[in-house]
């Protein structure tokens, strides 16, 4: 008899310790939970524009963790939108689709003269330059090595708001007093600095353009690049991709994306993402550092409050 109270007695006590536990767990009945709940504060959206580059796969793959980490730092969401084409970011400026992008060094004059839109950093390369250069190249056993070689050929360029892939040609074509409209025998936008490399190795084109550091990538992935193509021509140097805002963005936002940027190199963490990024760390940039740009675009002729985009002249 003494066995079973025993018993009786210790599952009452468990049973009371239970359901006091599930008490305290339970809305209302602790003095922190008597009153209504406050809802959590909502994060900030910031949504980031990337020009097409190199595929959309590779893009995802070195921007992403850059996103995650400004989240981070930032307490908001940073989300990424890859544009198919240039002028689809002036457009989504806009209609205020996206927050920042980082522009191409044309792409940026053009917002920034037609936008506004206010520049705030640029990686600096892990050979420590944070600028780059157009090159225009054809393969070797082409036989061009002139514009006097390049009468009836076909020309890949990359998008008409690209420094690289377009200003460069039109300069040099200018030079040489030589309409291209006229002179090749095709013309065409290939989309992407790494298509335009591509096609011209693959001899889908007999003339390419395109940035030198993604040149310089895609050679040290594939050795046929260096060995196969000549460059002919170079652009100035002119700013590396930047991160610019639409000049309306919230000021303590701005200014979290900035301060997130430029010490991303200090922190551990930012470092080794910096590093698979393919740069050192971030630097102020400001729309005198691409006067290069500027100057480049009037010594062609081109009037920037006209330039039309997505029209091909």
């Amino acid at each position: 008899m003494e066995t079973v109270l025993s018993f009786m007695v210790r599952t009452y006590r468990i049973t009371i310790a239970i359901i006091c536990f599930c008490a305290l767990l339970a809305p209302g009945c602790s003095k922190e939970s008597s009153g209504p709940v406050e809802p959590a504060p909502q994060r900030q959206t910031l949504l980031i524009g990337l020009v097409p580059e190199q595929s959309m796969f590779k893009q995802v793959e070195r921007y992403e963790p850059l996103a995650r980490y400004l989240s981070l730092r930032m307490g908001a969401d940073v989300k990424l939108i890859i544009l198919p084409r240039y002028e689809q970011i002036l457009n989504s400026f806009t209609v205020h689709q996206v927050d920042a992008a980082f522009f191409g060094s044309f792409t940026f004059v053009l917002a920034h003269a037609k936008l506004g839109v206010q520049v705030i950093a640029r990686p600096v390369g892990l050979d420590g330059k944070s600028t780059y250069h157009g090159l225009l190249f054809v393969r070797k056993d082409s036989g061009i090595r002139s514009v006097r070689d390049m009468k009836g050929k076909r020309f890949a360029f990359v998008d008409r708001d690209t420094t690289a892939g377009y200003l460069l040609p039109l300069a040099y074509f200018k030079k040489a007093g030589v309409n291209y409209k006229t002179y090749l025998k095709e013309s065409y936008f290939a989309g992407t600095h790494e298509d335009a490399i591509h096609d011209v190795l693959d001899r889908k084109a007999d003339i390419g353009a395109a940035k030198n550091t993604e040149f310089e990538r895609l050679a040290t992935a594939d050795s046929r690049i260096k060995a196969e193509l000549v460059v002919l021509a170079r652009s100035p140097e002119v700013p590396e991709n930047s991160l610019a805002v639409r000049n309306d963005l919230e000021p303590s936002l701005k200014e979290k994306l900035s301060e997130a940027l430029l010490t991303m190199h200090e922190n551990q963490i930012g470092a080794r993402i910096l590093q698979n990024f393919g740069a050192l760390r971030f630097i102020e940039t400001t729309d005198s550092d691409f006067r290069p740009v500027y100057d480049y675009a009037q010594e062609i002729g081109i009037d920037l409050s006209t330039w039309n985009q997505g029209q091909v002249r």
